[in-house]
């Protein structure tokens, strides 16, 4: 449960830092098919363009990823660790030449894992948290689409591909424990039911 606020604490400690002390380290964000971006599969999801880019990825960042720890315990700290990095690598063979910096494949990443696991799992709870996840975020899918240029749209495909691979390989963690009452039959219903009228 710790993790994504101690994530989030990291990536403002380095934003302020960068405008304390008048320094960007926008440079040493992912650069596609170059080895010098290859640092970048480590430092991306830490590296933010501006205040404004930080705060649009500081609250789905905290929500989400406190609901994976919360509801997937076994499952959160793999499939967490496999969002960081495996979008970034995915985008440094196929992403376009530019510098892609942000958490927002992390963010991708964890809203589709956690909408295809109640897809998948088809319990109360990951449901519950799918529907929820799709009323909040689900205008994110217009991220994967290359619409606007300063926009890392590779990242943001790369992580929704990860996140809903990841519902697959993880659908068998931390299965869901039904109550007693989820197992009762439905009360049968007569056949005639009596009229009842509003005077």
């Amino acid at each position: 449960m710790y993790v994504p606020l101690l994530f989030v604490a990291i990536i403002w400690a380095l934003k302020l830092s960068e405008i304390v002390f008048s320094f960007s380290l926008a440079g040493y964000g992912l650069l596609p098919r170059e080895i010098k971006g290859l640092l970048g599969i480590i430092t991306t999801p830490l590296i933010h363009a501006d205040i404004n880019h930080l705060i649009s990825n500081t609250l789905p960042l905290l929500f989400l990823g406190t609901g994976i720890f919360y509801f997937y315990k076994i499952a959160a700290k793999k499939v967490i660790l496999i969002l960081y990095f495996a979008p970034n690598i995915l985008v440094w063979f196929f992403g376009r030449e530019a510098y892609h910096i942000g958490a927002s494949g992390i963010i991708y990443g964890l809203v589709t894992f956690i909408f295809f696991s109640g897809v998948i799992r088809r319990d109360v709870r990951s449901i519950a948290l799918s529907l929820i996840v799709t009323f909040l975020y689900g205008s994110l899918v217009w991220g994967v689409l290359p619409i606007d240029s300063k926009v890392s749209w590779e990242s943001h495909l790369a992580g929704a591909i990860v996140g809903f691979l990841c519902a697959f390989i993880f659908k068998k963690f931390d299965p869901y424990k039904k109550y007693d009452w989820e197992d009762e039959p439905d009360t049968e219903r007569p056949d005639k039911l009596e009229i009842s009228y509003d005077n």
